[in-house]
């Protein structure tokens, strides 16, 4: 796990819910720029995130939008 530089612009998933709650961020430009998808829980922007790979990052979406996450 990495705490990145506040800097980066982080934006709200489209699963997230508006509530305050289950809220996943991500940072495209970090991503552009380095090659890792950085994800991190928006309810603490100072704690550290997570860095996948780009592809494992694909897979990931893929799986959620298909409904096919979870139990």
């Amino acid at each position: 796990m990495v705490t990145l530089p506040r800097r980066h612009i982080w934006v709200k998933s489209s699963y997230s819910s508006q509530d305050g709650g289950d809220c996943l961020e991500w940072s495209p430009g970090y991503a552009r720029a380095h090659g890792g998808v950085p994800v991190r829980d928006s309810k603490a922007p100072d704690g550290p995130s997570l860095t996948f790979a780009p592809a494992a990052w694909v897979a990931f979406v893929s799986v959620v939008r298909n409904g096919k996450f979870g139990g």
